[in-house]
């Protein structure tokens, strides 16, 4: 191809295109994602468990980690954006290949009542600063309090920013390297690129 002839670029005009066709872009565009797989527990008690790939770390003093979850595809509030709501605290845990049928079996709705981690057959053990219980099987834990929800948009798949402050960090030995740092081809995290689920 010549350097200097340019294609025409496809424009997407966010104000006048279907927020799923946006969405479809956006994802598979900013690639690869990581995975929160967040626990959070309602006022009645209830452990939810869901994984949330609008998802990263944004600071380190203090340290800051920022999750989306998204209002549902028929305008109703996830169970993890109503918990936080009600106890804004929450565990993220690291979603590792060896789990990966498990982050996506917990995706699935559940009605209100039920713990998504009976339903991928998981355990949990309790945190050491928040209410929300920590996976035993998860080689990484990461105990947050809420500090900041930010919703933004109105309807089906609305975004709501939870920002949230890491108080405690529990890593499994398993993942460490020779340094004692966490070494990420033992972790083997793994990553959203794009498509609907």
């Amino acid at each position: 191809m010549d350097p200097l002839r340019r294609e025409t670029p496809l424009v997407i005009d966010v104000a006048t295109t279907p927020v799923t066709e946006v969405y479809q872009f956006l994802v598979g565009i900013v690639t690869p994602r990581p995975i929160a797989w967040v626990t959070t527990v309602s006022p009645a008690g209830v452990v939810n468990l869901a994984p949330f790939s609008f998802f990263n770390v944004f600071g380190a003093n203090p340290p800051v980690v920022v999750f989306s979850p998204t209002i549902n595809r028929t305008g109703a509030k996830k169970d993890t954006l109503r918990n936080v709501e009600a106890i804004p605290e929450f565990v993220v845990h690291a979603a590792t290949a060896e789990f990966a049928e498990q982050v996506n079996a917990s995706s699935k709705e559940l009605p209100h009542h039920e713990s998504e981690i009976e339903h991928v057959g998981l355990h949990t053990t309790p945190s050491t600063k928040v209410r929300p219980p920590r996976l035993v099987e998860a080689p990484v834990a990461m105990e947050c309090v809420v500090r900041q929800i930010l919703p933004f948009g109105t309807g089906p798949i609305a975004t709501n920013l939870v920002i949230g402050e890491v108080l405690t960090i529990h890593v499994s030995e398993s993942v460490l390297g020779a340094n004692g740092k966490p070494d990420p081809r033992k972790l083997k995290t793994v990553a959203r690129l794009g498509g609907s689920r």
